[in-house]
C-alpha cells in the first residue's frame, strides 16, 4: 500500500471511529432538508378572516362562499364594524374584509393584522383575489411555471445543498487538519519523506468521498421524499455539485492554514461562511431585494452561485447552457482558492 493510499485510510478510520462526526455528518443533512423541507415553509395558511357586510347581495354570497371553500383560509364568519378592531388587537382574528354598496356597486376594504409583514402581505393578496374574483370586468389567467404547487422544498433544496457542503468540507476539514497541529502529529508528517501535497491530498480525499456519498443521498430524497422533478440534466446537477465540494474543500484547507485550534476553526468557518451562505447567499432571501452594498459583497460567496446554478438546473429543468457563468465563476475560485490555499500551507510549513 503506498503511502498516499496509507494517508487515506488513516484518515477515513479517524472519521468512523469518532462517532460524533459520524452522527453529525451523516445525520445533520437529512434533518434539515427534512427540516426545510416540511417544517419551514413561506406558504400561509389558514389565514383567520371575518367578514363585515352593510346589505347581503348575490356577489356578497358569493364572496363569503368563497372565503369558505377556500382552503388557505379559516372564515370566522361575519361581525360588527365596531368589533374589528378589538378581534385584531386581542389576535382572535388575522384580517377582516369589509363589503359596502354604494350606489350599486359593491365596493370592499382590507384590513390585516400587518405585525407580522410576510403573513400580512400574503393574507391581503389572497383576500384580495377572493373579493375580485366575482367581477366579470376582466379574466386574468395565470400560467405559474416551474413550481406550480409554489411548493418551498423547491425554493430550499439548492439552498441546503450549498450549506451542507460548506459545513462537511469547510468546517470539518479545517478542523480535522487543525487537530492534526494540536497533537503534534502534523508536525510529524512534515518532517517525513512525504511531500506536503501528498498530506493535503490524503486530508481531503476522504471527505471528498464524505460529500460524494451525502450528495447522493440528499438528491434521492429531494427527487422522492420532496417530490422535486427529476431533472432532465443530473449529470449537470452532480458535476456542478462536485465542483462546489472541491471549492469547500479548498476553503476548510485555507482555514485549516489560518488558525491553530479547534475551537478558533469552528468560530471562524461559522462565522465568515454559515452565516454569508444563510444571510447573502439567495438561500432564504432573495439577492435582488438586498442593498446595493449587500448585493455586491454577496458576488465573494460561493454560495450564492452554487445555489443559482442549482434552482436552474433542479427547479426549472434548463440545460447546462444556461448556467455557464456561475459554473465559469465557481470554477475561478476554486481555482484561486486551492492555488492560495496550497501555496499558505506550504510557507506556514517551512
Amino acid at each position: 500500500m503506498s503511502i498516499f493510499h496509507s494517508l487515506i485510510r488513516k484518515e477515513a478510520l479517524h472519521i468512523v471511529r469518532d462517532t460524533r462526526t459520524m452522527v453529525i455528518t451523516l445525520l445533520m443533512p437529512i434533518v434539515l432538508l427534512l427540516l426545510f423541507g416540511f417544517a419551514i415553509s413561506t406558504e400561509v395558511n389558514d389565514v383567520r378572516v371575518v367578514a363585515v357586510v352593510d346589505r347581503h347581495t348575490d356577489e356578497t354570497r358569493d364572496i363569503l362562499q368563497r372565503l369558505r371553500v377556500n382552503e388557505y383560509f379559516t372564515f370566522q364568519g361575519l361581525t360588527a364594524p365596531e368589533d374589528v378592531d378589538a378581534l385584531l388587537r386581542s389576535g382572535k382574528t388575522d384580517a377582516a374584509l369589509f363589503l359596502r354598496n354604494e350606489e350599486g356597486v359593491l365596493k370592499s376594504q382590507i384590513i390585516v393584522d400587518a405585525s407580522n409583514t410576510n403573513t400580512a402581505q400574503t393574507a391581503t393578496a389572497y383576500i384580495r383575489g377572493v373579493a375580485n374574483g366575482t367581477s366579470a370586468k376582466s379574466t386574468v389567467l395565470t400560467n405559474t411555471l416551474y413550481n406550480p404547487q409554489l411548493k418551498s422544498a423547491y425554493n430550499f433544496v439548492p439552498g441546503i445543498l450549498g450549506m451542507i457542503f460548506i459545513l462537511i468540507c469547510a468546517i470539518m476539514t479545517s478542523v480535522s487538519i487543525v487537530r492534526e497541529k494540536e497533537t503534534g502529529t502534523m508536525s510529524l508528517l512534515l518532517v517525513s519523506p512525504v511531500k506536503p501535497r501528498t498530506i493535503i491530498l490524503g486530508k481531503l480525499v476522504p471527505y471528498f468521498l464524505l460529500s460524494c456519498v451525502i450528495l447522493t443521498v440528499m438528491l434521492l430524497m429531494a427527487y422522492t421524499v420532496l417530490g422535486l422533478p427529476v431533472s432532465a440534466s443530473v449529470v449537470s446537477v452532480i458535476v456542478v455539485s462536485l465542483l462546489y465540494i472541491i471549492l469547500s474543500l479548498s476553503i476548510g484547507l485555507m482555514v485549516s492554514t489560518i488558525v491553530d485550534t479547534q475551537l478558533t476553526a469552528l468560530i471562524v468557518s461559522a462565522v465568515m461562511f454559515m452565516l454569508p451562505v444563510i444571510m447573502l447567499s439567495g438561500m432564504i432571501f432573495p439577492v435582488d431585494n438586498m442593498p446595493v452594498v449587500l448585493q455586491w459583497i454577496s458576488n465573494i460567496i460561493p454560495a450564492r452561485w452554487y445555489i443559482e446554478a442549482m434552482r436552474k438546473l433542479m427547479v426549472q429543468q434548463l440545460a447546462f447552457s444556461y448556467i455557464i457563468k456561475d459554473v465559469l465563476i465557481l470554477l475561478a475560485m476554486t481555482a484561486v482558492l486551492l492555488a492560495a490555499s496550497i501555496a499558505k500551507f506550504k510557507s506556514s510549513t517551512r
